[in-house]
């Protein structure tokens, strides 16, 4: 299994030159150059496993220069007994017959993000071994929330890597903001950037893309990498939860095994359904695919339109992690659906960069709403659903939650569809307590963010995870600011270079 780019399919790679690049010198994403497919036989033998048993035997089929064995101490690591609150890893919560929440946010920084970057490091450690590599790694990463905590977490003190993370200062909450600035560890740091998401993910982009910069790093011994899922690394452990989870849908009596699901996913950059649609290629009977997006819902109008434009107002949400206008993961789709035309692509991701937008023309759209429905939220719907959720079904869900349970249900009361339905639950409610107390009980909803806390707690009767409790009283490291067009600059003095 060799990958190609997005945007030059002359690029040949292995799996672990992939993941230890990150993005490809043209600015394309890593693809694989096939998708593997696990005929009925092969699933029913996955039913049979636990979680990090499936994920052995999917991750083999993609990093096929690594180990059995190396596989499988990184999957044994990232998912070793205690590291996560769910004995199943992740695990499946029936709301109604016919629909199953599958709750991604049992780990250390209690967001989905935990169910790649616990695994990230360590592949990334043994790729960069297999490239004979002796640099040492730099991660950059750009966070609209939940993947800054999550891959600082997950590179904390691991050998021969540091890590920087850029997040929007007004565009995060404030237990994300907090879960970032008190990060322990020796070779991490963060830093606010005075924009949204979307500058600092342009920013990181032409960090990659500098030549420059590039070369003046391999003076000092040093390569970057990238933990957004714009690298392959941190995509393909999402493809797994999707595939383990339909194997617990049949365990459960959910669905019949090659019965067809919709899968539903709250999403800004794309990459967490993304990674359903690589699981559906490889043999999970999916019926529709529904994209859920907030007022920032330039996904809604593209899955819809076939025409992509970012030139439109910014809204910061009570959903965050999906405040994001240029959704980096469609270019993958793109070039899937575009029979691996990557000229196509890298015609159409310039014309983003230009002007800000492109069309992919009739048969491109047509092609995607055979497989895509989308929808949009704002913020009202949202309480309106976090509300309705906990009195009618008594299940509490956080604000990106809730605005796919509000696509949903829209989308079921529109289309009549009731295939039998997966909804990705991205985090854990009590890190947005503030907008998840205020749609419940709107008078508790003041006070520091612990007090908000505490009042959800008392007034749910759900225990808030520790790891956010702690929280509490602790010293912020990382206080620092700047402009995009500073940002090299606080990478050169985080890496100590001229």
């Amino acid at each position: 299994m060799n990958y190609t780019s997005t945007r030059n399919d002359e690029v040949n790679l292995s799996s672990a030159q992939a993941i230890a690049k990150g993005i490809s010198p043209d600015g394309g994403l890593f693809v694989p150059q096939s998708i593997p497919v696990f005929g009925e036989g092969e699933l029913r033998e996955l039913i049979g496993l636990g979680y990090r048993a499936r994920a052995k035997s999917i991750l083999v089929k993609y990093l096929t220069d690594f180990s059995a064995e190396e596989i499988g101490l990184c999957v044994d690591g990232a998912y070793a007994p205690g590291k996560f609150s769910h004995p199943d890893v992740a695990g499946l919560h029936t709301l109604e017959p016919g629909v199953e929440i599958l709750e991604l946010w049992h780990g250390p920084t209690c967001a989905f993000k935990d169910m790649a970057l616990q695994l990230l490091p360590r592949v990334m450690t043994v790729a960069a071994v297999k490239t004979g590599s002796t640099d040492k790694i730099a991660i950059l990463v750009a966070t609209s929330g939940d993947t800054g905590k999550a891959a600082l977490e997950g590179f904390r003190d691991v050998p021969g890597t540091c890590i920087l993370v850029f997040y929007p200062e007004e565009g995060v909450s404030a237990v994300q903001k907090l879960q970032m600035t008190t990060q322990e560890g020796s070779n991490v740091s963060a830093c606010a950037i005075q924009g949204n998401f979307d500058d600092a993910q342009n920013g990181v982009k032409a960090i990659f893309t500098d030549k420059a910069f590039e070369s003046a790093l391999a003076e000092w011994g040093i390569s970057l990498s990238s933990a957004n899922s714009i690298n392959w690394g941190r995509l393909v452990p999402q493809i797994v939860y999707y595939i383990s989870a339909y194997c617990d849908m049949v365990v459960k009596g959910a669905v019949a095994i090659g019965e067809k699901i919709n899968i539903v996913v709250p999403t800004g950059n794309f990459g967490n359904i993304l990674a359903a649609f690589y699981a559906a290629q490889m043999g999970v009977p999916v019926n529709r695919f529904i994209c859920a997006s907030n007022s920032n819902n330039v996904l809604t109008e593209f899955l819809q339109s076939g025409r992509y434009n970012r030139n439109r107002a910014f809204y910061t949400t009570s959903s965050p992690s999906m405040d994001i206008l240029i959704s980096s993961n469609l270019e993958r789709l793109l070039y899937l659906l575009g029979d691996g035309d990557s000229l196509r692509v890298s015609q159409w991701m310039a014309e983003l960069a230009q002007s800000g937008g492109y069309d992919v023309g009739r048969e491109m759209t047509h092609r995607i709403g055979e497989l895509f429905s989308a929808g949009f939220c704002d913020d009202k719907g949202t309480a309106q659903t976090i509300r309705e959720m906990f009195e009618t079904r008594g299940y509490l869900c956080d604000t990106h939650t809730a605005v796919a349970l509000n696509v949903y249900m829209n989308y079921r009361k529109e289309s009549g569809d009731q295939t039998p339905a997966l909804v990705a639950s991205t985090a854990n409610p009590f890190k947005f307590c503030g907008s998840v107390l205020s749609a419940l009980r709107p008078e508790l909803a003041s006070g520091s963010e612990f007090q908000m806390m505490e009042a959800l707690e008392s007034f749910s009767g759900i225990d808030c995870p520790p790891q956010l409790l702690r929280l509490r009283g602790k010293q912020e490291r990382f206080t620092g600011s700047c402009g995009v067009g500073e940002m090299p600059g606080v990478v050169r003095e985080f890496l100590q270079i001229g």
